[in-house]
């Protein structure tokens, strides 16, 4: 790159198939809020056919149909194992809803047949014939901290964790991963797996920045990130807590 600033090298996976739910908005997010900082996210992509770069910092896996699901999985397996080095060794890993299951063991479709994942994430998925839908408040803990995380979700699978993984958060509103058992979401190390989308981080800029945080640790860039006049964020974050019945 021609600037010496510090930054993060950022791949966003099969970005062609999974991004049915704007997901580009959270790459966009992440790279604004370095620039803001005076700091650069460098974002290489990586489809079907494309190997897998093992140097980023934070990989990124969006939403798809289950027909694209099928197709990025068959790839994915087969090449998946820069990524598993790159999370070992402290990279971020984000799926979002499609790319949350594929991050699980399998995800076993509408039409009964498994789709498998990657096994980053202790879960298995299910599809039900019935939707999960609806606005999102969960309470998240990260890094030590805890606040909390707006979205919206529609998803038919029904995801269960193993002891490998622990929920990203407990439910104030919304049905989660399974609409059974309070929680939303899986964490294991950096690897982070959530069905909200819309996408997710523009109204969650304190989540954004601890994944950004975590990033930049991996670069061998200072953590801290100076604080943003995050108002209007804020507001979009209220206004979604509002819509789902909850008062920040």
């Amino acid at each position: 790159m021609s600037t010496g600033a510090p930054h993060v090298r950022a791949c966003h996976l099969y970005p062609e198939h999974l991004n049915i739910y704007a997901d580009r908005g959270n790459i966009a997010v992440l790279q604004r809020r370095l620039e803001w900082r005076g700091l650069v996210l460098e974002v290489v992509e990586a489809g079907i056919g494309d190997p897998i770069p093992a140097d980023c910092h934070l990989y990124y896996l969006g939403g798809g149909q289950d027909r694209d699901q099928k197709l990025v999985a068959e790839d994915l397996i087969a090449k998946a194992d820069p990524l598993r080095l790159a999370a070992a060794g402290g990279a971020v890993v984000l799926g979002v809803c499609g790319g949350y299951q594929l991050l699980g063991h399998r995800y076993a479709a509408a039409d009964g047949r498994p789709i498998p994942g990657i096994g980053m994430l202790d879960l298995e998925t299910t599809a039900a014939d019935s939707r999960l839908i609806g606005d999102v408040v969960l309470d998240v803990t990260l890094g030590g901290r805890t606040d909390t995380v707006v979205g919206y979700e529609n998803h038919a699978g029904r995801t269960h964790l193993g002891g490998g993984c622990t929920p990203l958060g407990h439910l104030r509103r919304g049905h989660g991963n399974n609409g059974a058992d309070g929680c939303e979401g899986a964490v294991a190390g950096r690897t982070v797996g959530t069905y909200l989308h819309g996408p997710l981080l523009p109204k969650n800029p304190w989540l954004a920045d601890t994944l950004l945080g975590w990033a930049l640790e991996c670069a061998g860039s200072a953590a801290d990130l100076e604080p943003l006049d995050d108002r209007l964020e804020q507001a979009a974050h209220a206004e979604a807590a509002t819509r789902a019945g909850q008062k920040r």
